[in-house]
């Protein structure tokens, strides 16, 4: 599961010139996202740090915990390594980068880091770090914004297990009633789903790796559905329920999300009109989603359709975000974003309407912007006719 070398050939290649254009003598990456990207080294993290020293020139280095040297070793990483014992360690692993830095080959002056970098890391390094200072910079974020031709299969491997899952929670559901037993609850459907995409990893690729998750899943139904983010809980669906499955899944820790809303049985006049309301601008919104446009303008009219037809006050979220090495990365298709769209750029189309005390309603693809317009990687049905789930007792 390991992207080709010339990858990260091509990708160190393009950061070179843009902390030339910087004038940054090197970029330390110290997130797993970061690390993974510039390197193919993916880890748990903890309270132990991995730092990824990508100089303007010459070799990087890679400074990890001792006990993942054997880890690095079988994902087949081949940058320079350094190990420190343990943390918070006699010698730490800020000063291992330290002293690894001092060796000949120039004074480091101005060191690049990524904006995430946590306070505490940030003091540490500059602290061992002597003579050097350290400064924010977006050169690694910019290079993720579009994906590289090596990395859309994994993104495309990640749609299909991400669309197999959906029906496999729909499947449960039917089981179900066709026993004649009770529903399911929300967190057995999530739990369901997530080993379901789980598993189909591990059957399908050797040496599975990933950043944060494979897979994972947020099931709400009923009321419960008309909150955006809420969590699974121990409540049965019933009959008449409004259900939304929001899963994502990864492949190489290439992310995708396919969310879907169902109806349990016979919609009524008002399901049916959420839902086509939401349908149609999540198709408007995902049409507009070509090279050229800006996020804030993909995300107006998409929103608008919601507004037109007099749901503005259940709009709770912007039409989506960027996807990647992440499952919430830039760019941001929201008001206050005014990135341009390119080819590359991977997005979620996700608008939703939720109205308090009856339910939520939302479906999203993901998206990725080409030359000739938007193409959804994901493929589940979108219309309603396809999310009535029948055989209600």
């Amino acid at each position: 599961m390991r992207l080709p070398e010339s990858f990260y050939t091509s990708v160190r290649t393009r950061l070179g010139a843009a902390l030339d254009e910087r004038g940054l003598d090197g970029f330390l990456a110290t997130s797993p996202a970061d690390v993974a990207f510039l390197s193919g080294f993916f880890y748990i993290a903890t309270e132990r740090p991995v730092y990824l020293w990508m100089p303007r020139e010459g070799d990087p280095l890679l400074v990890i915990p001792r006990l993942d040297e054997e880890y690095a070793a079988q994902q087949g990483v081949t940058i320079p390594m350094v190990s420190y014992f343990e943390f918070p360690g006699v010698v730490t692993a800020e000063e291992t980068l330290a002293s690894a830095l001092s060796r000949p080959g120039g004074p480091v002056r101005r060191i690049g880091v990524g904006a995430g970098v946590s306070v505490g890391a940030f003091r540490a390094l500059s602290r061992a770090i002597a003579g050097a200072t350290l400064e924010t910079t977006d050169a690694v974020a910019k290079l993720r914004l579009r994906k590289f031709p090596e990395e859309v299969p994994f993104h495309e491997a990640a749609a299909r297990i991400c669309d197999e899952m959906l029906g496999a929670g729909r499947a449960l559901i039917e089981e179900a009633l066709a026993s004649g037993g009770p529903l399911p609850r929300e967190d057995e459907i999530a739990r369901h789903v997530i080993g379901y995409g789980t598993d189909r990893m591990y059957a399908e690729y050797d040496m599975v790796v990933y950043t944060t998750k494979l897979a994972g899943g947020l099931v709400y139904a009923g009321p419960n559905s008309a909150l955006p983010h809420g969590l699974p809980t121990r409540r049965r669906i019933r009959p008449g329920d409004t259900l939304i499955l929001s899963l994502g899944a990864a492949v190489a820790s290439r992310f995708v999300e396919s969310e879907r809303t169902f109806i349990i049985g016979e919609p009524t006049a008002e399901q049916v009109r959420y839902y086509e309301a939401d349908r149609q601008a999540q198709e408007v919104g995902t049409q507009a989603m070509t090279a050229g446009r800006t996020c804030a303008e993909v995300n107006r009219i998409c929103l608008d359709v919601l507004r037109e037809q007099g749901l503005g006050d259940y709009i709770r979220h912007r039409q989506g975000h960027g996807i990647g090495l992440q499952n919430h990365e830039a760019p941001w298709v929201e008001d206050g974003d005014d990135t341009v769209l390119a080819p590359g750029m991977l997005l979620s189309s996700e608008p939703g309407v939720y109205v308090p005390g009856h339910a939520g309603y939302r479906i999203s693809d993901t998206v990725l912007v080409e030359e000739s317009g938007p193409r959804r990687l994901t493929g589940y049905p979108r219309d309603l006719a396809s999310n009535v789930i029948e055989g209600v007792r």
